[in-house]
């Protein structure tokens, strides 16, 4: 069996070479001998090959008897709420899977395993040891003794969501929602009653052959079509999500796509006034404006490494009021410290209506304070030798050289994050600089030129 599909941080690879319904049966059989699994919830995004994979997942975990139940059709973040404040029978959740491909090709798919409380199951926390499992052999029993069921915690889930804001004091924005033919519109459809805006939806129908494009917001090809929405219908701002909604990207009131690094410092320092001298997790990608918004807002700064599963254990670790990743993930503490998709745009409209102000009003001056590269992916053959080669070539200017996830080098008025991926021969190049649009983009095509020669 090909176990290629084991990533650092979840499972996911092509459909069905190397994830099939019989893999699927075989992971759920080894999650619950794994972690001692009583009772777990499941459920799927979108995609075609998806419910498939649901129903033979389902088997596996029965067959090792442990009582399942499927909220069928629904976004990652739901399976995270469930596991963390829902019970059955009054019982509690042990763990929950959720089967999704993301933002990957049409013929990709995949899973993301937790434990109890939604704690991620990782490479350095027993995905490893599921792979191996696999590998040495189970004996999987032809009977099932665990039992399965179907039912919704949405309205639940809506009702946590809600709680982030006082509904009497939000602005009637128009807000242009594309949820790319994802999972998203099940959940905003339901949240939507509750909220004085106007929604100009596009592509709101999860379809798993996703006649629009892969949902995908950071493609920027995937961004003009929400982008004109937002100008031709003058809206105050536009949302985007990926397949399975766990991350949510943000358009200004002239379209402008907005990084989610300049996301995080806005809901840092808007957090930390109502809850100061708290701590907030950031990504090592890019850093100065976070640092000097966290700083001037009474927060403390803490750098955890890329990835959902160690932004989530530093989350847990230093219990942290919120985190953010300039990938668009955002981690919040009342959440079971882990990242939403929906509340991050529920609080931008709550902190637009406070202020007054637009979203491009709150990201303009910090985008001109520190401008950045946004990430740019090279495939390279040699990860190690190149970051080695690019280490020697600015060693000698450097003020200061940090590896906590792969090389970042910091200069006067300038700094880079360079880091390999997880799961493909790719370099991903971060550059900012102080105020300095030029020399971010002089140091950005210097190092593509080093990275790519």
């Amino acid at each position: 069996m090909n176990l290629d599909c084991f990533k650092a941080y979840d499972i996911r690879g092509k459909v069905p070479s190397s994830i099939s319904p019989a893999l699927a049966l075989e992971i759920g059989y080894a999650y619950v001998q794994e972690f001692n699994i009583k009772n777990v919830v499941i459920g799927y995004d979108a995609r075609l090959s998806s419910p498939d994979l649901y129903k033979a997942l389902a088997t596996g975990l029965q067959s090792a008897g442990a009582n399942v139940v499927g909220i069928g059709m629904c976004g990652t973040e739901e399976i995270y709420h469930a596991t963390a404040y829902m019970q059955e029978n009054n019982i509690p959740f042990d763990g929950g899977i959720m089967v999704t491909g993301s933002h990957n090709p049409q013929d990709e798919n995949g899973l993301k395993l937790v434990r109890e409380n939604a704690i991620p199951i990782s490479a350095d926390t027993g995905l490893l040891s599921l792979k191996q499992r696999i590998l040495e052999g189970q004996q999987i029993p032809h009977t099932i003794s665990g039992s399965f069921m179907e039912t919704s915690y949405r309205k639940a889930y809506v009702e946590k969501l809600l709680s982030y804001v006082d509904i009497s004091k939000l602005k009637p924005f128009k807000i242009v929602a594309n949820p790319g033919n994802g999972c998203a519109y099940l959940a905003l459809k339901e949240l939507i009653p509750f909220l004085p805006f106007e929604f100009i939806l596009v592509d709101e129908n999860p379809d798993g052959t996703f006649p629009n494009g892969i949902p995908n917001p950071l493609l920027p090809e995937n961004r003009e079509k929400t982008a004109q929405l937002v100008r031709q219908h003058k809206a105050d701002f536009g949302i985007a999500w990926d397949g399975d909604f766990d991350r949510c990207f943000f358009y200004d009131a002239n379209g402008r796509f907005i990084e989610g690094y300049y996301i995080v410092g806005m809901l840092a320092s808007a957090l930390l006034k109502t809850y100061p001298n708290e701590k907030i997790i950031h990504d090592p990608r890019l850093t100065w404006n976070t640092i000097e918004l966290v700083s001037e807002n009474n927060g403390i700064n803490i750098t955890s490494k890329s990835g959902h599963a160690f932004i989530k254990e530093c989350m847990r670790k230093e219990n942290a009021l919120y985190g953010g990743e300039m990938s668009a993930h955002h981690y919040f503490r009342e959440f079971a410290y882990c990242d939403s998709g929906m509340l991050p745009w529920l609080l931008v409209a709550k902190l637009l209506s406070e202020t007054n102000l637009s979203l491009a009003d709150f990201v303009d001056s910090r985008i001109k304070a520190y401008p950045c590269s946004g990430e740019i992916n090279s495939k390279v053959e040699n990860v190690p030798a190149i970051l080695e080669k690019i280490e020697n070539y600015y060693k000698n200017d450097v003020k200061e050289i940090i590896k906590i996830d792969g090389l970042s080098m910091e200069f006067d008025n300038w700094r880079f994050n360079v880091r390999g991926s997880n799961t493909e021969p790719v370099l991903r190049l971060n550059v900012e600089s102080k105020a300095n649009e030029q020399l971010m983009q002089e140091k950005t095509q210097e190092l593509l030129k080093l990275i790519r020669e």
